[in-house]
């Protein structure tokens, strides 16, 4: 895959980034990230430098976040792949003919 170089701007200051992504996405990426620290600096008055810390926080925060929800419907989906594996064995042995009788 080729490397993409991408001029993104952050907090007033541009950046070069080289990513295998496309330029659609860093700049996705750097807009988010560029909100947080605005957001931030807004409700805070804090200097840029802080809220770039506060902000990388928060993003952790959030990918933590996510991970564990994406962990929990994971656990919740093959709980249900085994129930299901279940009904439909016992259904097969439902319609089996019985041969005892």
């Amino acid at each position: 895959m080729s490397r993409n170089r991408t001029v993104v701007r952050i907090a007033g200051k541009e950046y070069p980034i080289v990513s295998q992504d496309s330029e659609m996405y860093v700049q996705r990426v750097a807009r988010y990230v560029d909100r947080k620290i605005t957001e931030l600096n807004l409700t805070t008055r804090q200097p840029v430098s802080d809220c770039a810390v506060l902000a990388a926080v928060t993003i952790a925060d959030d990918l933590s976040k996510s991970r564990d929800e994406i962990n929990r419907l994971r656990a919740q989906m093959e709980a249900q792949a085994a129930e299901l594996k279940a009904l439909r064995e016992a259904a097969q042995a439902e319609a089996q003919p019985r041969q005892d009788a």
